[in-house]
């Protein structure tokens, strides 16, 4: 391995002769570890079998390592002696070290001096003497026996007579008694010392002598290694480099001694991810590490194959439910039970569909673990069912109603445009699902217990007869997470340790099974399995997908040494990648992929990946959508240049991947996005971000109602008794749920582009996401600022973004604002844009978007959307510069209504003028009986100017007012009326207004009964609402406009006009200035433009027929402006109205029936005219003051029958229109002959049909 290639000096030595190449270190080494004191055996009970013929402790394997830690620990109580608690790990790391020395002892030997032994021996005895020398040895061997002393089979002095393969013990345990002080030097092995403390050589011997001894003679020999040093200083360099800690000494030998001890460095690494192993929490996790931007430099030597996406599947928007949790909350709802899939009422699935969701993912459908929720029940929650990815088997829970169930939901959610997910499990299942039972040989497992410590003495958790299933025993005590449970076979007595599911970074998932995905018949049922959920639902989540790439199997299960560490026990059997990739040769993913779009085609992969594996789970594996785990948590930390920086490299590398991303803002193992968003501008804000960025949006359970518990994959229930908060459902109404409707806009990355903000300075303000997209013709932009603190500055160029040609080649493409959004560069051309959230409309340059873009200004977590993006064309007259210069970069609600408030300034002026507070006080002045009535005359001849003033510039703007607006459509040519002849109409109208007042006390003497009590019930209903008489002002206002258009001119001309102009508009404004309510104004002014629309029809069906009142109800259910007013709806059959629309009409068309003027009224009575002395003009009608009070009487007196006829028949129809209509039959006689007695004009009758 290119890493372990390190250099090494051999110093080449004058005595290095045919005797020297003879010894081989290789081949006389015999493996030789640490010694542990005679003592410590007797005291621990530790098993022969572990020690050598020599005495050194063997380790055959990290199993006989744990049991020789298990024995020590057992006699040691970790609370009075911690220091004497030792970890095998770091015991088979110290083992190893000493193991190290010993064989480059032998390598000095064999390379540098063969004599070092020897010649060191005699150095001592010359020095100590033979006697101190013997004791010396002796005492050793007494307190380190070699097996057969220690057994009492041989005398310390017989042992040390003998010889090793030629080498005398003398010199042999010499060489141990270098190591044993290298080994009591060490600050490293200091937690073991206990097992071989060189104290009572020290105290009893002249082993302290001995090794000053050793010391000096070795300087005096060849020096050997990479830093060319002598034998004791090349032993102590570890420790000298590394003096508290075993993996920095085992490093520093991998690092120096690479090549050196090259037959040891499998055994190293393996024993530095044994340590990782125990170092690493065991219990409970260490939260997330920190974010990191995406980046792609791995996957530039990847290959690409993207799954190409079905029509459906950009327009996928997501809502995330735990099954259980939601079919409790529907149950509180709606008040009855609701447990079945098919008991989900319709109405929550039009609910979803109305709000843009077009997938539902169901989570816990499948038949879970009995183990599983025994498991959550045992551990405090009595309620608990199963984790919902702990299952038994891929069936439809029953009490779900099972896969029938599923049917009937599915159905009715296909007919709303929502299709199904589901999860798929595909690392493990339960502890006790059926291939557990039936398949054992499927799962990852030992013959043995990986740790002595573990024990498995709880109830069975099986649920077959035959099979017993035991979870280790500490996990109830939570004191530890074993990282296998036990199954039994008691028919045949077959025992396994099948390891829990894991993914490396908490505890394992103790209620899991993992499966051994190097096993092929293991990973091809999985696959068939994955096949057939696929075939059942159109969206499958793959759990825990990326523990499935090839990487993440071997790093987790078999790891490459040195790669190890992630779950304990698993280090010692990592294979080489050679070996891994011969037993798994292909990625998992890609083949089940490939396998699906044969078999499943119309099937949304999407695959939970994190571990920067996005990309590669696309790209390379081919997964349709991937979790994007950093768009929730780099936006809630504000790490704003983290995660723009993730969509620039994303765009950089290939902006395809961005569509795939699932965006998200809470997942089922996160808290809430409540909780970590809030519910304010911030939540609103990243919430707009997924509705509008590329990819697919996913909401989670009880997100949109601010729901902050967080659902256990075991809950049934929701445990926190939470409402919904309508306001915040009100808000994702405004601005969240119209935007994802718009989700083909927003999902693709082709035309997407992201801005940098450029503030004042210079800087670019990370702090702010503006991007744009477009699909077609149709454009969005959107800004939205992550931060406290106010933002502002300009857009104009995008972040470079690659472009794939045909034949596969990439372009790194730069566009300016302008470019990525199908601008022109005309300077005759403007662009218009609607922000969404204000819904005010803006209108810029387009020549100024091209050439410095656009300037934002947003506050603290400010978001902003526009779209309805268009260009439009200025016409010569310059309209749309005037406006783009009137507005200054003002948005107005309604350009059209800017445009116009521009053009006919002058013509609303003097509607202002005319429509002003005191105009509508005026005239309820007259109906208020707590208040004296002004003279009408004064009254009326007060408003005489400001009329005249708006006829005479309404009749300039008729013609377009010298090119400053569009003139009037007309239909025919019209006779011109004076302007005092339009006044004279206008005046009568307001003065049989104000006689309706007056008449409740001095009733004209031939005024019947019917015709007084009609005048009664309007001037209470005039009296008790102050605003139907200012809405009855307005509507005089509005018909002074047939006037102005001319003689012949229809109530349907007037309203034409009244649109052209958009006067109903600014009569609204007024009204709303007067503090009326909007929809109110809104509705009523739509009902008078209905009511002066049908006034001087040409229509004489109207009073043709046996019943004016049957007549005139005929046409209001047959036009459908009317018809749209009265609510009428069709529903079992049968049409309905609205009684208080009708009511409405009835009372507004009764008023303007009965001060209309008379060519207007009910039924039409035209005079007969006289020329005036101004060509095109005539004279109409006589003097205001001059009222035919006998005509208008009968004129009230036939409004006040059809009136009572209509309302009669309103209370007799239960509200359905034909029981009205025919309720008016039985007076077709009488009404006839009321007809027939009314003398008729020659002229075509013109007649109102309200």
């Amino acid at each position: 391995m290119k890493e372990l290639e390190i250099r090494l000096h051999l110093l080449s030595t004058p005595d290095f002769n045919d005797d020297s190449r003879a010894f081989r270190a290789d081949t006389f080494f015999a493996r030789r570890e640490f010694h542990v004191a005679r003592e410590v055996r007797e005291s621990y009970g530790l098993d022969s079998a572990l020690f050598a013929i020599r005495g050194n402790v063997v380790f055959a394997d990290f199993r006989t390592v744990r049991d020789f830690a298990q024995k020590i620990n057992s006699k040691v109580n970790p609370e009075i002696h911690p220091e004497q608690y030792i970890k095998a790990g770091k015991l088979n790391a110290m083992g190893l070290i000493d193991e190290i020395l010993h064989y480059v002892t032998a390598l000095y030997r064999e390379k540098a001096c063969t004599t070092v032994l020897q010649s060191t021996m005699d150095a001592l005895e010359k020095e100590l003497g033979k006697t101190a020398v013997n004791k010396l040895l002796q005492t050793f061997v007494k307190l380190f026996p070699p097996q057969s002393v220690y057994e009492g089979k041989q005398t310390e002095e017989d042992y040390l007579k003998e010889s090793e393969e030629g080498i005398p013990n003398r010199l042999l345990v010499l060489e141990e008694l270098m190591l044993l002080r290298l080994a009591n030097e060490n600050p490293a092995f200091e937690p073991f010392a206990f097992m071989f403390s060189d104290e009572k050589l020290e105290k009893t011997t002249e082993y302290t002598r001995a090794i000053g001894v050793l010391k000096s003679h070795l300087a005096t020999l060849p020096h050997f290694g990479p830093d060319d040093q002598n034998l004791w200083d090349l032993l102590r360099s570890p420790a000298v480099a590394e003096p508290y800690s075993l993996t920095g000494q085992l490093e520093y030998i991998r690092k120096k001694w690479g090549l050196l001890i090259g037959k040891y460095l499998i055994r190293l690494l393996t024993s530095l991810d044994v340590i990782k192993e125990e170092e690493k929490p065991s219990f409970f996790g260490m939260g997330p590490g920190p974010t990191r931007a995406y980046i792609y430099n791995e996957l530039e030597h990847e290959y690409e194959r993207f799954s190409e996406d079905r029509d459906w599947m950009p327009r996928t928007v997501l809502m995330a439910k735990s099954t259980l949790v939601w079919l409790y909350q529907l149950s509180i709802k709606y008040n009855r039970p609701i447990h079945r899939l098919d008991q989900i009422p319709d109405e929550e699935l039009d609910e979803l569909a109305r709000r843009g969701f077009t997938g539902l993912w169901l989570i816990g459908l499948w038949e879970r673990s009995q183990a599983s929720r025994e498991i959550k029940r045992r551990c405090g929650n009595p309620e608990a069912a199963a984790s919902a990815y702990s299952l038994y088997d891929y069936d439809i829970a029953a009490e779900l109603g099972g896969w029938e169930a599923l049917d009937n939901l599915r159905r009715r959610c296909a007919w709303r445009g929502i299709r199904l997910g589901s999860d798929m499990v595909p690392n493990h299942t339960g502890i006790d699902s059926r291939w557990v039972m039936e398949h054992p040989d499927r799962f990852l497992q030992l013959r043995h217990s990986p740790f002595p410590g573990y024990t498995f003495n709880g109830e069975n958790l099986s649920n077959r007869e035959g099979i017993g299933i035991y979870l280790e025993d500490h996990y109830y005590s939570r004191s530890d997470a074993a990282v296998v449970f036990k199954r039994v076979d008691f028919r045949t007595g077959d025992t396994r340790f099948i390891y829990h599911g894991n993914d490396g970074t908490s505890m394992p998932w103790n209620d899991t099974a993992q499966i051994d995905f190097l096993n092929p018949e293991a990973r091809e049922a999985v696959i068939q399995t994955i096949i057939g959920v696929c075939k059942q639902f159109p969206i499958v989540r793959f759990d825990a997908a990326m523990t499935l790439a090839k990487k993440h199997i071997q790093r987790l299960w078999y790891p490459e040494p040195g790669t190890g560490g992630d779950i304990a026990s698993r280090a010692e059997y990592g294979l080489s990648k050679e070996e891994f990739d011969k037993r798994i040769p292909n990625e998992f993913w890609r083949e089940v992929v490939d396998r699906c779009a044969v078999e499943a085609p119309d099937t949304l992969l999407l695959a939970e990946a994190f571990w920067m594996m996005e990309g590669y789970f696309v790209r390379t594996l081919g997964m349709h959508r991937v979790y994007n785990s950093a768009f929730m948590n780099m936006l809630k930390m504000e790490e704003n240049a983290k995660y723009r920086a993730t969509i620039k490299n994303t765009l950089e590398f290939d902006p395809q991947i961005l569509q795939r991303f699932v965006n998200f803002m809470n997942n089922p193992d996160e808290e809430t996005a409540a909780v970590q968003f809030g519910r304010g501008d911030k939540y609103f804000g990243v919430c707009t971000l997924m509705a509008t960025m590329p990819g697919l949006p996913m909401f989670g359970h009880g997100q949109i109602e601010g729901f902050e518990e967080k659902y256990g994959m075991e809950y049934r229930r929701a445990y926190r008794d939470e409402a919904p908060d309508q306001e915040l459902i009100a808000r994702h109404e405004r601005e969240i749920f119209p935007l994802l409707k718009k989700r083909r806009l927003f999902a693709g990355s082709e035309n997407f582009a992201l801005y940098d903000l450029y503030t004042p300075d210079g800087s670019v303000n990370e702090n702010v996401f503006a991007y744009s997209n477009r699909l077609g013709d149709e454009r969005a932009l959107v800004f939205y600022n992550n931060s406290f603190h106010r933002a502002s500055g300009w857009i104009r160029n995008a972040v470079p973004s690659t472009q794939k040609g045909p034949n596969g080649t990439k372009t790194l493409q730069h566009k300016n604002l302008a470019e990525a959004l199908g601008l022109s560069n005309n300077p005759n051309c403007f662009t218009l844009l609607r922000e969404q959230r204000s819904d005010r409309w803006f209108i810029r340059s387009s020549r100024e978007i091209s050439e410095k873009g656009l300037f934002i200004a947003l506050d603290g977590y400010q978001s902003q959307v526009f779209l309805d993006i268009h260009e439009i064309e200025d016409n010569q007259l310059g309209h749309w510069r005037r406006l783009n210069d009137e507005l200054a970069g003002r948005g107005v609600p309604d350009l059209h209504a800017a445009f116009q408030d521009l053009f006919l300034r002058d013509l609303y002026s003097a509607l202002k003028e005319l429509v002003k507070p005191s105009y509508f006080n005026g005239f309820y002045s007259f109906f208020n009986p707590e208040q004296k009535a002004p003279k009408a005359a004064p009254f009326i001849e007060m408003l005489r100017e400001p009329t005249l003033r708006y006829i005479r510039i309404a009749r300039e703007y008729l013609d377009g007012a010298s090119g400053r607006y569009e003139s009037f459509e007309r239909k025919q040519e019209y006779s011109t009326l004076e302007a005092e002849q339009v006044w004279d109409s206008f005046a009568q109208s307001m003065q049989r207004f104000i006689k309706l007042g007056e008449y409740i006390e001095k009733p004209p003497a031939n005024l019947q009964s019917s015709g007084r009590t009609f005048v009664a019930s309007l001037y209470k209903a005039l009296s008790e609402d102050p605003r139907i008489s200012a809405y009855i002002a307005g509507y005089l206002v509005l018909a002074l406009n047939r006037g102005i258009i001319g003689v012949e001119a229809t109530g349907e001309d007037a309203r034409r006009l009244v649109d052209h102009w958009c006067l109903d508009r600014k009569l609204r404004e007024s009204y709303q200035d007067a503090g009326f309510p909007p929809d109110e104004s809104y509705h009523v002014v739509e009902l008078l433009k209905l009511i002066l629309s049908r006034t001087m029809n040409e229509d004489q069906s109207l009073f043709q027929g046996p019943s004016i009142s049957f007549s005139i109800a005929s046409h209001l259910f047959t036009e459908e402006a009317f018809k749209a007013f009265l609510n009428v709806n069709l529903y079992n059959d049968v049409l309905w109205f609205n009684k208080e629309k009708f009511e409405q009409v009835l009372l507004y068309a009764g008023i303007i029936a009965a001060i209309e003027s008379d060519e207007a009224a009910l039924p039409p009575k035209r005079q007969e005219v006289q020329s005036s002395k101004k060509k095109g003009s005539i004279v109409l009608v006589p003097h205001p003051s001059k009222l035919n009070t006998a005509q208008w009487s009968k004129r009230l007196e036939m409004i006040a029958q059809i009136q009572q006829e209509l309302s009669n028949a309103m209370e007799a129809s239960g509200y359905k229109v034909e029981e009205l209509l025919n309720a008016l039959r039985p007076k077709t006689v009488a009404a006839s002959a009321r007809i027939g007695s009314i003398k008729r004009s020659t002229t075509k009758p013109k007649a109102d049909k309200e």
